[in-house]
Order: C-alpha cells, then sequence, then structure tokens
C-alpha cells in the first residue's frame, strides 16, 4: 500500500458540510466548511456564478467593437466588449452564446471564430469565469431589440492600437476588456496560436446552472 502524498501542493481541502446562504436571478452565495492542512475547519464563502463569454469582434480595418454601458455598481458608463452571461436553458454552447450576445449587442455576425484567452474572474471567493472569443470576418445584421440597460447601449468602433492605449490611460477597466484588448494585440503579433472554440475549457462554472435547474424541477426550491 503506497502512502499519501504529503507536502506543500497536495492537500485535498476536502469540504465537510455546504450550506446555502442566498440564491438571486444571477448569483448564490454558500458556506463550505474546508478541511485546511493541519485538520482545521475554515469557512469558505463561494459566489456561484453563470460564467459567461465576450468577444473581441475586429473588422477588416482593425477596429474593434466595443460597447459604452451603463454598470450601476460602480455608477457610470465603461467602454466594454460585447458579453453576456451563460444562463440559456437548453445546453448553449459557449461559442453559441458568443454568437448571440454579439448579434443582440452589436447587430453584428461573424465567420470566422476562435478561442482568445479564459479567465477565472476572482477565484478568491467566486467560481465565475469567462471565454472571450476573438471573431473576424464580419457582416451586419438587422437592429435587434434592447431593453433595460442595454436600451441605452452605444457601440462604438475602436482601432486595436487606440484601444491598448486606452487601457494604460485607465480609459478602459473592465477586467474582460483589458485581457481581451492586450490578448488580440498579443495575438497580432503572434505570440501564440489560438484555440478551436472546441478547445477544453476546465473551469467552465456548472454549480449555479445545476442549482437553478433543480429548483426549477421542484417548485417549492427544495
Amino acid at each position: 500500500m503506497t502512502d499519501a502524498p504529503s507536502g506543500p501542493g497536495t492537500h485535498g481541502f476536502d469540504v465537510h458540510d455546504s450550506r446555502t446562504v442566498y440564491t438571486g436571478a444571477i448569483l448564490a452565495l454558500r458556506v463550505d466548511d474546508v478541511e485546511m492542512p493541519g485538520g482545521r475547519i475554515a469557512e469558505r464563502e463561494v459566489v456561484e456564478h453563470y460564467g459567461a463569454v465576450a468577444v473581441v469582434a475586429r473588422d477588416a480595418q482593425g477596429r474593434i467593437a466595443m460597447v459604452r454601458q451603463y454598470r450601476h455598481p460602480v455608477g457610470r458608463r465603461l467602454l466594454e466588449l460585447p458579453a453576456g452571461l451563460l444562463d440559456q436553458s437548453g445546453g448553449e454552447s459557449p461559442v453559441d452564446a458568443a454568437r448571440r450576445e454579439l448579434a443582440e449587442e452589436t447587430d453584428l455576425a461573424a465567420g470566422h471564430w476562435r478561442v482568445l484567452v479564459d479567465l477565472t474572474l476572482s477565484p478568491g471567493f467566486t467560481d465565475e469565469a469567462l471565454r472571450l472569443y476573438l471573431a473576424t470576418d464580419l457582416t451586419s445584421l438587422a437592429a435587434a431589440e434592447r431593453t433595460d440597460e442595454e436600451a441605452d447601449m452605444a457601440v462604438e468602433w475602436v482601432h486595436l492600437d487606440d484601444a491598448v492605449a486606452k487601457v494604460f490611460a485607465g480609459e478602459i477597466v473592465n477586467a474582460t476588456a483589458v485581457a481581451g484588448v492586450l490578448a488580440a494585440a498579443a495575438a497580432d503579433r503572434g505570440a501564440a496560436p489560438l484555440r478551436e472554440v472546441s478547445a477544453p475549457w476546465p473551469d467552465e462554472p456548472g454549480a449555479l446552472r445545476a442549482r437553478k435547474a433543480r429548483e426549477g424541477s421542484d417548485p417549492t426550491g427544495g
């Protein structure tokens, strides 16, 4: 019988108990009792999130389609990439969600898609993760109907070089947009080959979708 591995980097962090504190429209908060090295049990708060996708949609002139959208938690409009939650029922794939969001927010379709980067946005307290795509070979669509904050959203075409400058000037601060702009600029320089849209995504969140599916199948929420 082989001894279990020991030392830094080998602890299992087993969950001894878990309880839900809050469930809302786009997130849930649970508290896990997790075994630490040495045997101590510590509480860890986890925000469950649907996960999301975002798109760097680039035209033949080197411009990217960005949206200026009001974000209530910070109380102002931010220059962002087209993006949205993985909250659709029926097993919508991440790339299909990205296609949908690009159409809904910018009235665009793209003929060529690649994975740009994957992000875990704040893994100290949430499972929220996001897949960023590079979309090219763009065509225009009929204008989509928009509601709530999106009804006030404006599309802005920004040359990629100018977007990089806006990142370093503090004019683009949305974390997804910063990552997408800088990753697209690196890809332009041939830093690394981009992945196919079918590439594995190990950190794609599933806890909140599973929770909502259970609640939907049980009207009592049990």
